[in-house]
């Protein structure tokens, strides 16, 4: 079993600049594909990024592109969601997401792919 635990969300303005961390228990961690995902309120949930086992293929919603940044430290078992230029669209909860499987980028995006979630952490970007 894995446990995840998102920190880092607050309120910032427009054009601030955010660092989401995700820490994961077990020692396994190497071995996890990652993922962030988002629901902004009265939305569906939506993907942001994703990174492989050893951070050598990431992928990104084009909404993100250019202004987030995803990464991992396997020593820490954390995986980080570095994130510029914040617009208030950017406004939701960010939830951080682990699977076993090695997905490819069709499947890297879908939330129902990965196996364990954490519970969230809230972004408010103001205008």
């Amino acid at each position: 079993q894995v446990q995840l635990v998102e920190s880092g969300g607050g309120l910032v303005q427009t054009g601030g600049s955010l660092r989401l961390s995700c820490a994961a228990s077990g020692r396994t961690f190497v071995w996890f594909t990652m993922g962030w995902f988002r629901q902004a309120p009265g939305k569906e949930r939506e993907f942001v990024a994703h990174i492989n086992w050893n951070g050598g293929s990431t992928y990104y919603a084009d909404s993100v592109k250019g202004r987030f940044t995803i990464s991992r430290d396997n020593a820490k078992t954390t995986l980080y969601l570095q994130m510029n230029s914040l617009q208030p669209e950017d406004t939701a909860v960010y939830y951080c997401a682990a699977t076993r499987q090695i997905l490819h980028l069709m499947s890297a995006s879908q939330w129902f792919e990965y196996d364990y979630r954490g519970q969230g952490t809230q972004v408010t970007v103001s205008s």
